[in-house]
């Protein structure tokens, strides 16, 4: 395995003022770091040369919103998605990024009011087949993501997702399992785990309140025993969200802290899947 660490619990974008922090993830032990990617403008080819010298591997994540919904019933508000996708992607590979999850399959925290249509089902493939097309260009991997019914109404499941990823049928395109939105959405986290295991390209450790992975209710033996007997080996990125950044505060619903400090949770974050899978090897 591969232990990560997202770099939203302290900001929504990796300028030079987190380097600091980045180094303590890699003094700690993390073997790579997870960036946020939504401000596209900044120096992506010169992040990825400093995370080299410091000796950190990364992948990344990103979103699409309502004003680029690429399964969108305006034709103009799909193409947007796909390009932003496009330049997410160019970032990526100018920073060295091994994978892009999240969930820009569609829009965050936009409703119809109803399940997804055929009409947007279809739109969806055809804005990743896009996607995925330039993926395997610039040699990024995408991990696509579902999220719980209260984030988006696309992609609920890992079934959902497996079924949407092999619609897409592009080698690039994989799916991701995250340990917080199954304690919503899934009936049995085992068979979640196992839903496109061949097409599992990513894993997030992600507790039920947003803290520190093992502190919570998220029923890690099931979680853990489901990952290692499935034969994944990739990467596992603690996902956590704090109160740092308002705009991602008010997005994940966070009003109030529940950890120490954010370097004790990365550092009892990565002890706590460290020893997990140990006990599984």
């Amino acid at each position: 395995m591969k232990y990560g660490m997202n770099l939203l619990l302290w900001s929504g974008e990796v300028t030079e003022a987190l380097l600091p922090t980045i180094e303590h993830l890699k003094a700690a032990g993390f073997d790579g770091v997870e960036l946020p990617m939504f401000n596209l403008d900044l120096d992506y080819a010169g992040l990825g040369k400093k995370l080299d010298e410091i000796g950190l591997e990364r992948t990344a994540v990103t979103i699409r919103n309502e004003e680029d919904n690429p399964i969108s019933s305006d034709p103009a508000v799909r193409a947007k998605g796909v390009e932003l996708n496009k330049k997410t992607l160019d970032c990526c590979a100018a920073a060295g990024i091994e994978t892009l999850v999240g969930p820009y399959h569609s829009a965050i925290g936009y409703f119809s009011g109803a399940g997804p249509s055929d009409d947007e089902w279809k739109w969806g493939v055809e804005s990743m087949q896009k996607t995925a097309e330039y993926a395997q260009q610039v040699g990024v991997k995408l991990g696509v993501e579902a999220l719980n019914r209260f984030e988006c109404y696309f992609l609920n499941t890992h079934a959902d997702s497996t079924r949407f990823v092999r619609e897409v049928d592009n080698p690039a395109c994989g799916m991701m399992y995250d340990t917080f939105h199954s304690n919503i959405e899934e009936k049995d986290i085992a068979a979640a785990v196992r839903a496109g295991s061949d097409k599992l390209f990513h894993i997030h450790i992600s507790e039920n309140d947003r803290s520190t992975p093992g502190e919570g209710n998220i029923r890690w033996e099931e979680n853990f025993d489901a990952i290692v007997g499935s034969g994944y080996d990739g990467w596992l990125v603690i996902e956590a969200f704090g109160l740092s950044l308002p705009e991602i505060a008010a997005a994940t619903k966070i009003w109030r802290r529940m950890y120490k400090d954010e370097m004790t949770l990365a550092t009892e974050g990565l002890r706590f899947m460290r020893d997990e899978i140990a006990k599984r090897s």
